[in-house]
């Protein structure tokens, strides 16, 4: 039963964290547009993204990260194939949510800041990620 209950949770956690990053995706993608006159209205929503990202979406990846490793260990995954490829992917996946958070961060500091190839990219990464990693945990192919 407790399995269950930390499966439960895991999965509103990652899925807490994966729309967070969906959301600064969107609104990088968006201030991108606007870089040369950006306007206050983007500035506060800028903020309230930041916020949204330090009191929701960052604790939930977390979360994700520790109810994952309970589930690894009550399943006695430890040596399975597919759960170093989604390992991998799952790290990708951090390293890019801790771009998207540095970033929405500079740009409280410099306004016309140019985002990278990849931050633009990052809504089709993040579900790229996800698809990956829904398939290596249902399938279970090695």
């Amino acid at each position: 039963m407790m399995y269950s209950w930390i499966k439960a949770f895991h999965i509103a956690s990652v899925m807490t964290w994966i729309g967070g990053m969906l959301i600064m995706a969107l609104a990088l993608n968006i201030t991108q547009r606007s870089a040369p006159d950006r306007s206050r209205v983007e500035m506060r929503l800028l903020q309230a993204i930041r916020q949204w990202d330090q009191r929701v979406t960052s604790p939930a990846m977390g979360l994700a990260w520790i109810l994952g490793v309970a589930l690894v260990y009550f399943g006695q995954w430890h040596a399975a194939g597919w759960l170093v490829v989604k390992l991998v992917v799952v790290l990708m996946l951090s390293a890019l949510h801790g771009m998207q958070s540095g970033y929405i961060r500079r740009l409280a500091d410099t306004p016309d800041l140019e985002a990278s190839v990849l931050l633009k990219h990052s809504g089709l990464l993040t579900i790229a990620g996800v698809a990956v990693i829904a398939c290596m945990v249902v399938l279970k192919p090695f």
